[in-house]
């Protein structure tokens, strides 16, 4: 599960691949840490061409209660919440890295060492007039499993692209397997045994 992530300045260069013409101001504060609820920068399709965008993370949970930050891979296409947003309205968030917490409480966070941006896949729609996104997440591979047995959907460039605009992707895309990443923690309890 994807309850934190963080941005900085290293993503433009690569969002600029992407969707080249976007609103620098986009990305103000250099680094930082986005939490649920919060705007951030997210890449959306609009006809054949990528843009970026501000929108808030989080779908308004059942009752009006809460926020759902997150969406199963497996069950999105079927769950009502998500399945017209997976189906036509799709994100990608770019992001320098994630946090996890293991269960000593701990944070880990976890990042590309190959490339300056994990790209996570997600959703948006419109709740209460204003665009907001969920990270659609998945089993969490070797490199995440140890630490949380969740994690977000990590698209190649080029997946990104074709998550956005090619709607015959999406559902190969939700099966795959994303890449290795590196983890470092700030902290961690050693044993003598």
């Amino acid at each position: 599960m994807c309850g934190r992530y963080y941005v900085d300045f290293t993503i433009v260069e690569e969002v600029n691949k992407l969707a080249p013409e976007w609103d620098r101001k986009l990305i103000a504060g250099a680094k930082r840490d986005i939490h649920p609820s919060e705007k951030a920068l997210v890449l959306v399709g609009q006809g054949d061409r990528v843009t970026a965008v501000s929108m808030a993370w989080g779908f308004t949970g059942y009752q009006g209660n809460g926020l759902l930050i997150n969406a199963r891979a497996e069950g999105v296409m079927e769950r009502p919440t998500f399945r017209d947003s997976i189906l036509h309205r799709r994100c990608v968030i770019p992001a320098r890295g994630f946090y996890e917490w293991n269960k000593a409480k701990e944070k880990c966070t976890f990042y590309r060492k190959d490339s300056p941006v994990v790209w996570m896949a997600g959703c948006y729609k419109e709740v209460k007039g204003e665009n907001r996104f969920v990270i659609v997440t998945t089993s969490a591979n070797e490199s995440v499993s140890g630490i949380h047995d969740r994690m977000p959907l990590i698209l190649e460039q080029e997946e990104a692209q074709a998550w956005l605009l090619e709607d015959r992707s999406v559902e190969f895309l939700l099966q795959k397997t994303p890449v290795l990443l590196e983890r470092e923690q700030e902290y961690e309890q050693m044993s003598l045994f």
